[in-house]
This record gives C-alpha cells, structure tokens and sequence, in this order.
C-alpha cells in the first residue's frame, strides 16, 4: 500500500520522543505564510481542525497528519517526506523546542502509484 506521508528516521526519532514528552501529538500543513508549508507538530487538542483540512496518514500508528485541501490539491501528485534538520523553524511547533524543525520534501507518485491513491480518496 502507497504511503501519502513518510517519514525520515531522524524525523521518526523526533517524533517518538515529542510523543514521550508530550503526549498524543498531531501534524498539520497549511500552505499558508510564515512557515506555513512546513509541517507544524502540536499537542492533540491544542490546535482545531477544520472541515477543510484532510488527514493524509498516521504515522508511527498514532500520529494523524493533516493537510489543508487547497495545498493537496496542489501536492496530490507527490508523496510528502516529512524530515527534521537542525535550527529553528517555526516557534508554535513542538520540535522548535529542541533547537529542531521539521520540513516537508516530496517526490511525485508513479502513475501506478497514484491511482492507488485516487482510489482512495
């Protein structure tokens, strides 16, 4: 089965340790300003999903990562590669904290594997 969201070892790393931290945690991409097409990393409740978001996947069997529709729209040919890299990103994401940011990279679906995921929509 075609993943629609992956994640990096060093990102898996992150996140098991947020989720130890933290609790159930949650990603949500916006597309919007400020840092906004960075995967933002939140405490579950402490930020609302709306009507218009999407969730893309569960990573790790416990993380829901959402995305706003518009920005699927615009990245439905690609598989989102959720990594972390050194310095600070945006300060609302839980990552930041620990001198972190995650950020999204991509590569486009195979015609194979995007009608999988059409299917699935």
């Amino acid at each position: 089965m075609v993943k629609r969201v992956e994640v990096t070892p060093e990102a898996l790393q992150m996140i098991r340790f947020l989720k130890e931290k933290h609790g159930p945690i949650m990603f949500h991409q916006s597309g919007g300003c400020c840092e906004g097409s960075a995967p933002m990393c939140y405490k579950q409740g402490d930020f609302q999903v709306g009507s218009v978001d999407l969730l893309l996947e569960t990573i790790d069997g416990d993380v829901p990562f959402y995305m706003h529709e518009a920005l699927y729209r615009y990245n439905k040919h690609t598989q989102i590669i959720v990594d972390l890299i050194d310095g600070f990103g945006s300060g609302f994401s839980l990552e930041s904290l620990e001198g972190k940011s995650f950020l999204s990279r991509s590569r486009m679906f195979t015609d194979e594997e995007y009608a999988e995921i059409k299917k699935s929509l």
